[in-house]
């Protein structure tokens, strides 16, 4: 008796053994897809932000690209994440408010999606409210004003279509199929919506030359007695061109939209947002947190002349009292020819931004 209880035991840890390298031989690894990460930015600011969990690969890119793109993702299958944020207007949209599927639009403007890995604060949305872009991808999906749907039932469509699982299988080792994973996934996708192949980008590089105006722009930019622009959009030693803070510069004068302060609860905060990359604003009209102004010249005129005084104003609003820094008009279309040298056209054009859904 005893022998065959050893002959069994024998059997039970050889099954298990072959059931180990089966297991072992049957496991996908992903294929690692580090960043590429352009020399201006490897020259001028730290590393990109890439979470230990969350490991950039050829499968989870391809994963969170088509993710980004399905419209399964909305309550009634008809919006996706770039149905906001379209490729070729820098992964925003042309409307002041974007509508979601049951027609109703929101106060804010979609933000453009690029260089999301050098958010060295994690901080998302204009006010801040989300940390980390995998969060961030959380809340489009149930928001009433956008696809307004649950997780759970992303999760069921998910996981009964006929391609899903196994891509999931792929990129994360399982084919069950939670929203932690899709996130990671989209957030994967998008830290590789990279610009860094504009006009002024070559032009630090010595492959472009600017005009005389776009010359004059950026000394206009970078000079603190007239356009003061620097202090929170970066230079050429930050080819963000944010600092990716929030500031309240000026818009209003009392706040119907508390932005930071609404997340934070501190007064201090009220009015203020955070700073967008001056980046493609060939591309992303209209502009300002609530899409208020339609054109580059209309958001120039708010800085030279147009500034509201308020208790949280920035104090690098210097001058405020004045209105604004008074531009001349020449002073003001250089400074927009060189804002538009900022607009890389390879960015909104690159097939590997592009819907591969049908």
């Amino acid at each position: 008796m005893s022998k065959r209880i050893t002959y069994g035991v024998l059997l039970m840890f050889i099954c298990l053994s072959c059931a180990d390298e089966r297991a072992d031989t049957d496991t996908y690894v992903p294929i690692p897809r580090p960043l590429q990460i352009p020399q201006l930015f490897q020259d001028n600011i730290l590393a990109p932000v890439i979470p230990a969990d969350n490991p950039q690969t050829a499968e989870g890119i391809a994963l969170g690209k088509k993710l980004f793109f399905d419209p399964m993702l909305s309550g009634d299958n008809t919006q996706s994440c770039a149905h906001c944020h379209t490729p070729r207007h820098a992964f925003t949209d042309t409307n002041r408010f974007s509508d979601g599927i049951d027609g109703f639009a929101g106060t804010r403007n979609a933000m453009p999606l690029f260089n999301l890995a050098w958010n060295y604060d994690e901080k998302f949305f204009w006010d801040g409210r989300v940390f980390s872009l995998e969060h961030q991808a959380f809340q489009p999906v149930t928001d009433p004003l956008e696809m307004h749907t649950t997780w759970t039932l992303v999760e069921q469509k998910l996981q009964q279509h006929p391609e899903y699982p196994n891509l999931f299988k792929l990129a994360f080792g399982t084919s069950t199929i939670d929203s932690t994973l899709v996130t990671k996934a989209i957030a994967q996708f998008e830290r590789t919506l990279i610009s860094a192949h504009s006009k002024f980008d070559r032009y630090l590089l010595g492959e472009a030359t600017l005009t005389p105006e776009e010359l004059n722009g950026f000394n206009v930019f970078m000079d603190e007695t007239r356009g003061d622009c620097f202090h929170c959009h970066g230079s050429d030693k930050n080819p963000l061109w944010t600092d990716n803070s929030f500031h309240n510069n000026g818009l209003d004068a009392t706040f119907t939209d508390l932005g930071l302060g609404e997340v934070t609860g501190d007064p201090a905060d009220n009015g203020k947002f955070k700073t967008p990359s001056l980046r493609n604003l060939a591309f992303t009209a209209p502009y300002m947190h609530d899409g208020r102004f339609a054109t580059l010249e209309d958001v120039i005129n708010h800085y030279s002349e147009g500034l509201q005084n308020s208790s949280t104003i920035d104090p690098l609003m210097k001058k405020v009292a004045q209105g604004g820094v008074q531009l001349s008009a020449k002073d003001k279309a250089d400074l927009i020819a060189f804002l538009l040298s900022l607009s890389d056209d390879a960015f909104i054009n690159n097939p590997e931004f592009e819907s591969i859904n049908p």
